[in-house]
């Protein structure tokens, strides 16, 4: 797996993107962590209050079994590998299990509107069955309908953000 991602400190807010089928934590409090197009693909933020480390996973597809190799080599693609990586990655920078804050967002059913694949639906159902398993709770999430939306962690804060396709203004989802 390739080491997540993280930006140099600097004491200004600078943003780091997130790529589709990647993820990245960092304790960096002057950093934003930003992903686009959460159509039917989850994003996944993490926070931990003390240690401030946080992390965001932008996760394609449920099922790794559709690509074993793929999945080795890019976990952050897959919901099943990706959650895992994205909690291995906080947990080395000292996150704490029953400390973490975590958000939800996408889950749209923005491409398949007909529902015949429901990649979105599935992506969002294996989520919180992984979290569940694993005794963690969502403190928050925006999930579902047709519209793509960003999601922005504020590292300083412990905040999420989203902006929904078409709007203006960000909606914040989590106070931090």
């Amino acid at each position: 797996m390739p080491a997540p991602s993280t930006a140099p400190v600097t004491s200004f807010e600078q943003k780091h993107v997130v790529s589709v089928a990647d993820l990245a934590v960092s304790s960096n409090p002057g950093l934003q962590l930003i992903t686009y197009s959460l159509g039917s693909c989850i994003g996944i933020t993490i926070f931990d209050p003390v240690t401030r480390v946080g992390g965001l996973l932008h996760a394609m597809l449920p099922d790794s079994k559709i690509d074993p190799a793929k999945a080795a080599a890019q976990p952050a693609m897959f919901i099943d590998t990706g959650i895992p990586a994205l909690f291995r990655a906080a947990y080395q920078l000292k996150a704490e299990k029953h400390r973490v804050q975590i958000c939800l967002a996408g889950g749209a059913q923005v491409i398949d509107t007909g529902g015949f694949f429901s990649i979105g639906k599935r992506n969002y159902e294996l989520t919180k069955q992984i979290l569940s398993h694993h005794g963690l709770v969502v403190r928050a999430e925006q999930v579902g309908g047709v519209v793509g939306r960003t999601m922005i962690l504020n590292l300083r804060t412990g905040e999420v953000r989203l902006r929904v396709s078409g709007e203006n203004q960000d909606t914040i989802l989590w106070k931090g």
